[in-house]
């Protein structure tokens, strides 16, 4: 297992037997309370040494692997991977070399490849990587995992708990007609719960993703009034906090792999901490990016004469994600991506990417809520302290589009975190750019966006920012950052002026206005 995950999380006894708090709990009731755990983390740790907030870290995740005990008593021949959706090869292997024997995903469902419920997951999962990395080629090179039976789609995750619970009182109807306890309050308690088609669930979740996309940041860019943040767009609501938490658990099991030397060397990159804010974990997929120019002269951009890992099948499954739930466009299907990982105190400067990858390319948050910072000029005031006119809150679970203006014109910078976070992004490698063998992904040609009533929703969401943006238009002054309200006839206004127009907390809409003189 990679760092993060307890140790001895592979050996739970049943729902907390060795504790005897844990043991008035089922399985189903200790899972949820190990993601409400994690959900929380970032505040329950807010005030605590990094010693201790790894130790409560720590002390949640074993909750989960009470459960995971429990899985593998029951089946203590198998090891469950719950990433990797089943793409047949030699020996039940794929590709990436990853085995998906038993994941579910037979060839009655290679009709729906397009479809992100027909990727079967395991519903817990114990993941072991390869003796040692393979040199050979690009295909042969990815983790190795053995995989049970279980099987869950993405969007059965949003009901985890309730089909675990289900699980939990069939398993003691069966001890019960063991024992001949049939009587009928028995038997009677334990019923099915009506469960919806996986398509209508999936359905219900695409229609709540909340969609933010009027960003506005106003500054003067070539003698020019700009908005620097046109392009940028906050969905939240496309993971669920099972699906979150199956994310945050295989990042740390890349590290762990990484670290073990079982990934190409390019792949997994952790450079000495020799200042604070320098130094986070990078996994590289898809293509190596080089962030400075290297030793040998090579400057910053992709190495095309380098190579890393591909995709691994779960990345794949969220980009298939991003493209059906109308977060990233089908013309631009994101071909590879980085993974940061984020110790307290590490950021990332000021920075547009490079434009060895198109527009748009997207950014997804794990573990711990951080902002962003947007300028066309950003300010470094120390080390991990950035200043700049436009900061957008990047929730757990959210992903952030960059296109347009925020992606070419305005620089972009994360301060030092308070907490651990986890970053993925996702982009698409300009075709002129990619490195000499690479190879397309197979199953990511041709995904099409989801088509549930689109044209009523961008309708409606249009409607609703005229209203709130007519009714909130400030009658007095501007708001300037630090300097507060500002009235009309100050003549301090006259260099800087900035408009800031709130919204209640639901659809907060924040516009911001710099002129420099």
């Amino acid at each position: 297992m990679g760092d993060g995950v307890p140790a001895g999380s592979g050996s739970g006894s049943g729902s907390g037997s060795d504790d005897p708090f844990l043991r008035k709990y089922q399985r189903s009731e200790l899972r949820i309370a190990s993601e409400f755990l994690t959900t929380w983390l970032p505040f329950l740790s807010r005030d605590l040494c990094p010693g201790c907030t790894d130790s409560l870290a720590d002390r949640i995740r074993s909750l989960d692997s009470e459960v995971d005990g429990d899985a593998e008593l029951a089946k203590p021949e198998e090891n469950v991977d719950p990433l990797s959706p089943d793409v047949k090869g030699e020996q039940g292997m794929d590709e990436n070399g990853i085995d998906n024997r038993n994941l579910g995903e037979s060839g009655d469902d290679e009709g729906e490849t397009n479809s992100l419920g027909s990727w079967k997951d395991g519903a817990q999962g114990c993941f072991e990587g390869t003796p040692k990395a393979s040199t050979s080629s690009l295909a042969q090179e990815s983790p190795s995992v053995r995989t049970s039976s279980s099987h869950m789609s993405w969007a059965d995750m949003a009901q985890e708990d309730e089909l675990e619970e289900e699980d939990d009182q069939e398993s003691n109807k069966r001890l019960a007609d063991t024992n001949g306890l049939t009587e009928e309050s028995r038997v009677s308690a334990v019923s099915e719960k009506p469960k919806l088609p996986r398509e209508q669930r999936e359905y219900i979740r695409f229609m709540n993703v909340k969609r933010k996309k009027d960003f506005i940041c106003l500054e003067r860019v070539d003698g020019k009034l700009v908005n620097i943040l046109q392009g940028i767009e906050l969905h939240t609501g496309v993971f669920s906090a099972a699906e979150q938490k199956r994310i945050v658990d295989y990042v740390y099991q890349l590290k762990g792999m990484g670290k073990r030397g079982e990934l190409k060397e390019r792949t997994y990159t952790a450079p000495q901490k020799w200042m604070r804010g320098k130094g986070r974990i990078t996994i590289q997929f898809g293509c190596c990016y080089n962030y400075a120019t290297d030793r040998n002269g090579n400057p910053p951009g992709i190495l095309q004469n380098e190579m890393v890992d591909p995709l691994p099948h779960l990345f794949k499954v969220i980009i298939r994600r991003l493209i059906r739930w109308h977060v990233l466009p089908p013309t631009c299907i994101p071909d590879s991506c980085i993974v940061n990982i984020y110790e307290e105190g590490d950021c990332i400067p000021p920075h547009i990417d490079n434009h060895d990858f198109v527009r748009p390319f997207c950014t997804v948050s794990f573990l711990s809520e951080c902002d962003i910072v947007f300028g066309s000029k950003l300010k470094i005031k120390a080390a991990g302290e950035f200043d700049g006119p436009y900061k957008v809150p990047l929730p757990v679970g959210s992903v952030l589009v960059l296109n347009g203006n925020g992606a070419g014109v305005a620089k972009h910078c994360v301060p030092a975190v308070p907490t651990r976070r986890i970053s993925i992004t996702f982009r698409r490698m300009d075709e002129s750019k990619r490195p000499k063998d690479y190879v397309p992904e197979p199953d990511l040609q041709g995904i099409q966006p989801l088509q549930y009533e689109a044209e009523r929703s961008k309708r409606s969401n249009s409607y609703e920012t005229d209203q709130h943006s007519r009714r909130y238009l400030p009658r007095r002054g501007a708001y300037n950052g630090s300097r507060g309200y500002i009235e009309r006839n100050d003549p301090r206004s006259e260099p800087h002026y900035s408009l800031q127009i709130h919204r209640g907390p639901s659809s907060r809409r924040r516009v911001r206005v710099n002129v420099d003189s």
